[in-house]
């Protein structure tokens, strides 16, 4: 488990968490009351909604899954909270009912810190898309 020592590292710690698919690290990385917005606009609250959306996905349609996340800034609010700007492209393999694919998203993660490591007080994910079409698209 990555233990977050910066702001940015929330971006490896989603990434490390995802790609093992470990949901207790994946909780580990979030305050006890944050809240999460998935690529489809589904709001959950608590570390233990984060972890119930998470674990039925990577048991199935992601359990083959990889991401990979590239951090575009960090935004300081202060000393104990910062907002992180990262790219994710999620590379999903073939036990996904359509097949290998790729998503891009972009995420954006609220990051708080009182005593110890940073921890995601908040989380959107949005995927990339074409306005006109709906089609889903990749950055370059």
């Amino acid at each position: 488990m990555i233990e977050m020592t910066r702001p940015e590292a929330a971006a490896d710690g989603f990434q490390e968490a995802w790609n093992t698919h470990d949901m207790t690290a994946l909780g580990a990385l979030f305050h006890k009351d944050a809240t999460f917005v998935n690529r489809f606009g589904r709001l959950v609250r608590g570390v233990d909604e984060i972890v119930a959306l998470h674990a039925p996905i990577h048991e199935t349609v992601y359990s083959d899954s990889t991401m990979e996340n590239e951090v575009i800034d960090v935004i300081a609010i202060s000393e104990r909270a910062a907002i992180v700007h990262f790219w994710s492209r999620l590379r999903i393999g073939a036990a996904h009912p359509a097949g290998p694919h790729s998503v891009d998203t972009l995420i954006q993660a609220v990051v708080i810190r009182h005593e110890g490591p940073w921890l995601i007080k908040a989380l959107e994910n949005v995927t990339l898309m074409n306005p006109r079409t709906g089609e889903a698209i990749l950055r370059k």
